[in-house]
């Protein structure tokens, strides 16, 4: 899982100057920012893999690490699914496009898409959590012919709660098998209702021995998620988490995303379950 070169590969400092090319409701309390470098020379070094994160600094409020959710071979701009959860996201929705902003990144693990390489892969999401997860999806789904069998279950709460809605059809087109689910419907509704867990129980596995699981949400969620696939015959080693706490400096300076001896923004976001599965369910950790 090495991170994809950045912009600014000796300096993670160097905030780059960006402006807003798009803005896009997603769903209540949720926007889409698509993101543009000013400087034609930073945006052609730019690369970035699935699952990292930037850092997006709005000058006199602060800066807030929100991970990249756009499609690794889309070079025209940067998209970030943001949910407006304080200050600096509630100003940030509130740009116009046109707004110019600041951008350090990319940083942080990434999903192992390499290791999915000839191995069936499940992809379990909750909420926003589809965000982080799209970016492996577009790759995997960019190089189907390396992967075997591909399932992605989205939950949300409710049905207005659902990101990406207009993309599931080219998603299946393209061989991704999409199970989606709320935990309350309305009458509009005719899907699954229930859990995630509930549909990765019922799921078919032709080889659990040889799926990876990816799964980014709730972290109630991903632990519930993780003890089902386990159950389910996939080994630790093959589940992966996105954690995401409180990351201020995105090079494990500041200390505030420790989580037991690990530094979210600079060990993570992206962990193999194995190496967190001790501390995943300790509560005020």
């Amino acid at each position: 899982m090495k991170p994809a070169a950045t912009a600014h590969p000796h300096n993670p400092w160097l905030a780059h100057a960006v402006r807003i090319s798009r803005m896009a409701a997603a769903t209540p309390g949720v926007f889409i920012c698509d993101l543009v470098f000013q400087d034609s020379a930073v945006a052609e070094e730019y690369t970035f893999a699935p699952g990292q994160f930037n850092m997006l600094y709005l000058p006199g409020l602060g800066e807030i690490a929100i991970s990249i959710s756009s499609d690794p071979d889309q070079r025209d701009c940067i998209s970030h699914t943001i949910r407006e959860a304080g200050n600096v996201t509630r100003a940030l929705g509130e740009l116009p496009v046109g707004s110019a902003l600041g951008l350090r990144g990319p940083f942080g693990s990434s999903w192992p898409t390499e290791n999915c390489i000839g191995r069936d892969v499940v992809l379990v999401a909750g909420g926003i959590g589809l965000a982080p997860l799209r970016p492996a999806i577009c790759h995997l789904l960019a190089h189907r012919e390396r992967y075997g069998e591909l399932n992605l279950i989205i939950g949300a709460r409710e049905p207005s709660g659902l990101l990406y809605t207009t993309e599931f059809d080219a998603w299946r087109a393209d061989g991704l098998n999409v199970h989606v689910t709320v935990d309350r419907a309305n009458s509009d509704w005719h899907g699954a209702i229930g859990m995630v867990t509930n549909v990765l129980d019922r799921l078919w596995l032709r080889q659990p021995e040889n799926t990876l699981m990816l799964t980014c949400g709730p972290e109630v969620m991903m632990w519930y998620a993780v003890q089902m696939a386990i159950r389910r015959g996939l080994s630790p080693e093959s589940l992966y988490v996105s954690l995401e706490r409180n990351m201020n400096c995105a090079i494990g300076l500041c200390g505030h995303c420790q989580f037991g001896p690990q530094f979210l923004c600079k060990d993570g976001p992206i962990f193999r379950y194995d190496r967190v599965a001790s501390i995943l369910k300790v509560d005020d950790l």
